[in-house]
């Protein structure tokens, strides 16, 4: 018989599930950790910028060509694209779950690079980027300064230059983008009077700058071919990029009467300034920086938000004296606070068991060896989790809790059986009573695991979102209940010879009322089915009313894909009539952080002027604001949960800000799927009527 053979080697029983533990800790190690499985369907973003158009020529000139030579690309599902007023477009492809996303954005990019030539020049020289992109913000960090020597603008430019690229290079780190004042720029502001009585138009200006603001490679001096040798060979140096306001003033512009020139100077102000006054970050009403750290598809969001963390300490050592960052928001602090409760429910579940196992055995001994074998199943799925590529995460947790349930009975069968036939005093030595035990319970166990197989093994088959979702659950509960049927035929029948022993009679009281109840009870389980098996249509009436309740309750019952929790945040969206000014935005934010200081339970809160989250884009009529809300701990009246707070902004923003529409939502219950919590709907215009057509048909929707 397979398990006499571990019965009579213990030891290697014992170093096959030291293995098992040793295979499980080494994957645990590689393991990423996230909230949920990464189920959302992979995206790459193209970005254009064709500065001074407005949306529909952004649209035609630029989505247009882009967008025919990009559909239909291997993999895609479909394709979504905004073209804002500030001369911005972004085209975001979104693939099918499961696809090779670096793949796929080389074959985005080469489609790109086919639709280069149909692009207007100013387009093409700037430039069209493609990356690939998950919406799953890890970190929103905030550079302030405390000296006034340091402005918004200093502190945005300083973030490009010297936060941006390192943090980029992080391990996980999908993209960082700055919110903010924007960097620095020389502005030219033309005088049109000047431009008038000169007649010099526009075009001639930026055709003077490009010819005088270049750099020029002057060769070298002393450098073969010679026709005399010399001693030293020396690269020249011009003076290169303008670099200040004094050097672009002296650019001229054309020659006048008696040798003078027109310069730059003459017709226009110019200024060190804003590349662009598009964005404004605020935090709490104080100009900032602000860098949101995206994660990548597939990255380990803890093990980001920490390496971006150390690396912000040290980077904020070469600081500027006053100059320091602040974590306005960690979306990975609720990823630690749910897999830590899980945690604790893993171990009181664990706790649980070995208590039950106890009352009811009463024997210590017989304890330990469900307390030795439920770790080698539970941490050994680890090493199953890996081979399969799934990650630590709310749902392979919630299936290991489930799995001590399960796998606890088979190693319960294993040593009541054993312990029974010890007791009875029946066979000469205890290694050859739990050979007999073995013998009687060996198929009993095998059938469970195959049931158990059974029923989860199918879900892996379920196509979509949802099997995607739900696979690692079930195969996770697969791989546990296969190692504890492996434990149940190997580690625990040896474990009982070396552990059990007769069993004296417990005079400890509890136990003996313990006992004792549990014979009447046994007793009166018996005598209740005896009476029904005597009336079977009463049993049947019953039945059918039981299953007509739990019918009933399913479908009264509250159906939702994922329920929605409270994440420690929430998002605010402004919006304003159309051509409204980034002024009329600003007033309007004024309003929203007055409610926002009013509430209960916010923490701090980062406003963002000129960019909609809602839609990616950027706009002077539209603000997103992002909520932190206080640590869970100090949040303990139902009043101060996110849901509640987030009804009382709203309550309140309809109220007072009646110029705007002004709403707030909870984050995605899924990270990254979709910018907030619920369905979003898409309205198409099918028959082409054009964007009034389409508002008038939002409006009425």
């Amino acid at each position: 018989m397979f398990s006499s053979f571990f019965i009579n080697r213990p030891i290697f029983a014992t170093v096959l599930s030291i293995l098992i533990i040793l295979a499980g800790l080494v994957s645990l190690r590689n393991l990423p950790v996230e909230e949920y499985p990464s189920i959302t369907p992979p995206t790459v973003v193209v970005r254009a910028s064709y500065p001074g158009a407005n949306a529909t020529t952004i649209a035609d000139m630029v989505g247009t060509p882009i967008e025919q030579q990009i559909n239909g690309v291997e993999g895609m599902l479909y394709m979504s694209s905004t073209s804002s007023s500030t001369g911005s477009y972004q085209l975001t492809i979104t693939f099918e779950v499961g696809t090779d996303l670096d793949m796929a954005t080389v074959l985005v990019e080469n489609r790109v690079n086919m639709a280069l030539n149909s692009l207007p020049t100013a387009v093409s020289q700037i430039g069209v980027t493609t990356s690939k992109e998950s919406t799953n913000v890890v970190l929103f960090l905030s550079l302030t300064s405390e000296s006034p020597l340091y402005d918004a603008l200093y502190l945005s430019n300083y973030a490009n230059l010297n936060l941006s690229n390192e943090l980029s290079r992080i391990k996980g780190v999908g993209n960082v983008t700055l919110f903010g004042s924007g960097k620095y720029s020389m502005r030219i502001w033309l005088d049109p009077d000047q431009l008038s009585i000169r007649q010099i138009t526009p075009n001639d200006i930026i055709q003077a700058i490009e010819s005088q603001n270049i750099q020029v490679t002057a060769g070298s001096v002393g450098a073969e071919p010679l026709n005399k040798k010399e001693v030293y060979q020396y690269t020249l140096e011009t003076k290169g990029l303008l670099i200040n306001e004094e050097e672009f003033g002296n650019i001229i512009l054309k020659t006048l009467p008696e040798g003078k020139y027109l310069r730059l100077r003459d017709v226009a102000s110019i200024e060190l300034g804003r590349e662009d006054y598009h964005i404004t970050a605020k935090l709490k009403g104080e100009s900032v920086a602000a860098l949101a750290v995206y994660q990548s598809p597939g990255a380990n969001a803890l093990e980001v938000a920490k390496q971006v963390k150390k690396e912000m300490d040290y980077l904020s050592t070469y600081f500027p004296e006053g100059v320091k960052y602040s974590i306005t928001l960690d979306t990975t602090e609720f990823i630690k606070a749910s897999i830590s409760e899980i945690y604790s429910t893993l171990f009181t579940a664990f706790l649980l068991v070995l208590l039950v196992i106890f009352i009811f055995l009463q024997n210590w001994r017989a304890m330990l060896i469900p307390m030795l074998t439920i770790p080698v199943s539970l941490i050994g799925t680890f090493a199953f989790m890996y081979a399969m590529g799934f990650s630590i995460n709310t749902l392979t947790l919630f299936g290991l809790v489930l799995a001590i349930g399960l796998v606890v009975d088979d190693a319960i069968i294993i040593v009541e059986n054993s312990a029974r036939l010890i007791d009875s005093g029946q066979y000469p030595t205890i290694k050859s009573a739990v050979t007999q035990a073995m013998q009687e319970v060996s198929g009993a166990v095998v059938g469970i695991v195959l049931v158990l197989l059974a029923v989860f093994i199918p879900t892996a088959f379920i196509g979509g979102i949802t099997g995607e979702l739900y696979k690692q659950f079930a195969l996770t509960i697969a791989a546990s209940t296969v190692i504890s049927g492996f434990n149940a035929l190997t580690l625990s029948p040896a474990l009982c010879a070396l552990f059990l022993k007769p069993k004296k009679t417990s005079t400890f009281f509890l136990f003996k009322q313990f006992n004792h109840l549990f014979e009447k009870t046994a007793h009166g389980y018996t005598w209740l089915i005896s009476h029904f098996i005597r009336k079977a249509t009463m049993t049947f009436i019953c039945f059918c009313f039981l299953a007509g309740l739990a019918f009933w309750g399913y479908i009264k019952w509250p159906q939702t894909f994922f329920p929605e929790e409270d994440q420690g945040y929430f998002i605010a969206f402004l919006e304003l009539p159309d051509a409204s000014s980034s002024a009329q935005t600003s007033s309007a934010l004024v309003k929203v952080s007055d409610i926002l200081n009013q509430l209960d339970g916010v923490d701090t809160y980062l406003t963002i002027n000129g960019f909609s989250m809602m839609t990616q884009a950027n706009a002077s009529n539209a603000a997103t604001i992002f909520v932190v809300l206080k640590n869970w701990n100090e949040r303990k009246a139902k009043t101060q949960s996110a849901q509640t707070l987030v009804a009382h902004f709203n309550e309140k923003a309809y109220k007072a800000i009646p110029e705007a529409r002004a709403f707030a939502i909870l984050p995605p219950a899924i990270p990254g799927l979709g910018e907030s919590s619920g369905f979003e709907v898409m309205i198409e215009d099918i028959n082409n009527f054009g964007p009034q057509a389409l508002q008038g048909v939002t409006d009425e929707l």
